[in-house]
């Protein structure tokens, strides 16, 4: 059985520089408008080309103050805790700022508060995927 290679750390699933890859990733989140949130899946359906997985690894690797990573949640509606531990408290603190709404569990209403993504002409020019929202029926 042949082994499939390991990538290296400047590749992504289809062999495209991973640079290139969180690039169009905070395109993406960058057009995530304030008070509403996208799911790590659904910013990784409309790149097209990496995993929700990926995502984490590009918002966690963010250096970019531009860029809403606040804004990117887990499916559940929730924030994703950080490998390491923090962050948590601040990025809930800032989505609060812009009027997003916690449950008593900490979860957010994603039907409320999901981004419908971004426009088509927007998704057209840059060759990515319109992916509906995950919450719609």
């Amino acid at each position: 059985m042949a082994r499939s290679r390991r990538l290296s750390a400047a590749e992504c699933g289809d062999g495209a520089p991973v640079v290139s890859m969180y690039a169009r990733i905070y395109d993406i989140v960058r057009q995530i408008p304030p008070g509403r949130v996208a799911t790590y899946g659904q910013v990784a359906a409309i790149e097209g080309h990496c995993s929700a997985r990926m995502v984490g690894y590009a918002m966690a690797a963010l250096g970019q103050e531009d860029v809403p990573w606040q804004r990117v949640i887990n499916a559940q509606g929730r924030i994703s805790e950080r490998s390491g531990g923090g962050g948590k408290s601040r990025q809930r603190e800032k989505l609060m700022a812009e009027g997003v709404i916690f449950d008593s569990t900490g979860r957010i209403d994603l039907e409320v508060f999901g981004w419908d993504g971004p426009d088509f002409d927007w998704i057209r020019d840059r060759g990515m995927f319109a992916a509906p929202p995950p919450w719609s029926g």
